[in-house]
């Protein structure tokens, strides 16, 4: 019986569980394994896709197929729907079985695997799906819920990384009616956005180039740099979009990263190098957080398009953008607000897919607060922007710095302050910013009050003080409606962090489930989007 592994957002060898277990029930059975991957038009269809993903999806498939073919094999690529796929491989080969890795993607991959397991079922062919990480299917049904998943999670990372499976049985002849496609180009999938040479690339060897460079020499100030958006470029990991296409394990990640710590503490102290314990320390607990954000997705799929806590709801306008609400959508879009800071940031993100954990936090704040957005219309932009967009982590992220989870603290970031904190020289504004570049430092984060401000350079969008009072006042008077925190306390029981020693977490003791969970909704730390 033919073993078919469908590669999904885990585009390596290695630390392949389903590959693994499809391997090894060839060598039992004298059967053939087939590696696929398929295009989905309706996949690169999605409000949520960009031309940039699709591209470093095709750098990784590029080497995967590399990789395989050294093996004597073959990656077979198609053009089509999965269900239609499947009823071809059937057609070609009769049963089969099919392998692949649990995925917490966006509403359609959802729907699209419940449509694939309909078709399992009806025509008797196994489906054999694994972990890929510490997020645990039907997690709620399991003993202890959420109060046990940090114990889950560090069930799944201790045991080691799989090899990367020799003398696989592969594949190698195709029927003609499965010939390979080969690369899938934008244009024919119909997928919208612009690419850029600056974006990052995608392929199994960068990111262990990545992760091997962090941890032995970038990384030594990562927990001081990853905060500045001109630092943290070099000392930030950079590999959150391999850890989002699979390029890399988050347990290869973590193993990588213990194997690190305890060479650095082998070492004489004066020979250490400083201050490289304690950002891995940091790193690690990002690592940790990257699996408890998917989590809730997993846990909870309407995230991607509803309020983890209901009662926000009609906070905001749930609709279309009204006119005003277009223009400064549209300004904040395009990195025209007139807020140097801010649209140095977004420019930044279009010309390189890329920004540290606090930029995306504060313009995600900005667009939520002082715009007053709905946090939907500008969490599709910016997943169509970031290259390593990881829907688990994106959605929980936008909800948070938008106020809506009930768990979280309110934070209502002031462009112009962390502008003067994390770019006082204002280095990073000339680079994006280039109608700024002659204004003199003493102007450089509020061009407004030049004598002469720059021509071509917009005003303020709105006035910030008065923009961020009477965002506090609309969202400190929801929170204090009637049954707000009640609810609150149920969606702590079902998303919020159990571990209050985990890095970056304080949170204070409280006697019972539901004051615990009012505790979180003023002191659960904000975390990254990004590694």
């Amino acid at each position: 019986m033919l073993q078919v592994v469908w590669f999904k957002k885990d585009l390596r060898l290695s630390d392949h569980a389903p590959l693994a277990r499809a391997v090894a029930q060839a060598r039992e059975r004298g059967a053939k394994v087939l590696a696929i991957w398929v295009y989905e038009p309706q996949m690169w269809r999605q409000s949520d896709m960009g031309a940039r993903h699709l591209q470093f999806a095709n750098d990784c498939l590029r080497e995967l197929s590399h990789q395989i073919a050294e093996q004597g094999g073959q990656l077979l690529r198609l053009q089509a729907e999965m269900v239609d796929v499947l009823s071809r491989l059937k057609e070609a080969f009769g049963i089969f079985e099919l392998h692949s890795h649990e995925e917490t993607g966006n509403g359609w991959s959802y729907a699209r695997d419940q449509a694939v397991m309909r078709w399992c079922r009806a025509q008797g062919v196994a489906w054999h799906q694994q972990p890929s990480n510490a997020v645990v299917r039907r997690l709620l049904s399991h003993g202890g819920g959420r109060n046990k998943w940090s114990a889950h999670w560090t069930t799944r990372m201790e045991s080691e990384p799989l090899p990367t499976p020799q003398g696989v049985p592969w594949m190698k002849l195709m029927p003609t009616a499965l010939q390979n496609c080969g690369e899938v180009n934008a244009q024919d999938l119909e997928v919208t956005g612009e690419v850029s040479q600056h974006i990052q690339r995608g392929g199994r060897s960068l990111a262990e180039e990545e992760l091997f460079s962090f941890l032995t020499e970038r990384g030594q100030y990562y927990r001081s740099e990853m905060s500045n958006p001109l630092g943290g470029a070099q000392s930030c990991s950079r590999i959150s979009p391999h850890l989002a296409w699979g390029t890399l394990s988050i347990k290869e990640a973590v193993y990588a990263t213990w194997a690190r710590r305890q060479q650095l503490h082998a070492m004489l102290v004066g020979e250490r190098p400083s201050g490289y314990l304690q950002s891995l320390k940091s790193f690690e607990g990002r690592l940790h957080w990257h699996c408890h954000f998917i989590q809730k997705l997993e846990s909870e799929p309407e995230i991607e398009w509803r309020n983890v806590h209901r009662g926000f709801t009609g906070m905001r306008n749930e609709g279309e953008l009204t006119e005003e609400e277009s223009l400064r959508f549209n300004a904040w879009a395009t990195g025209h607000t007139g807020y140097p800071f801010i649209d140095a940031c977004m420019r930044s993100l279009i010309a390189t897919g890329w920004l540290n954990f606090r930029m995306r936090a504060m313009m995600m704040s900005f667009a939520s607060y002082q715009l007053w957005l709905h946090w939907r219309h500008s969490g599709l932009h910016l997943a169509r922007l970031f290259t390593d967009y990881e829907p688990g982590i994106h959605w929980s992220q936008c909800q948070m710095q938008s106020g809506v989870t009930g768990i979280n603290t309110v934070r209502i970031y002031n462009p112009v302050k962390q502008s003067q904190d994390q770019d006082p020289a204002g280095h990073f504004i000339r680079r994006w910013v280039p109608e700024l570049r002659g204004v003199e430092a003493a102007f450089i984060h509020e061009p407004w009050a030049c004598f002469n401000p720059p021509p071509d350079y917009p005003a303020p969008i709105v006035e910030l003080q008065s923009a961020t009072r009477e965002a506090k006042e609309k969202i400190y008077d929801w929170k204090n409606r009637p049954g707000i925190r009640e609810t609150a306390a149920k969606v702590y029981d079902k998303h919020g962090s159990r571990n209050p020693a985990r890095e970056g977490v304080q949170r204070r003791r409280k006697a019972s489930v539901t004051s615990a969970a009012i505790a979180a909704v003023e002191s659960e730390q904000q975390t990254s989007f990004d590694f």
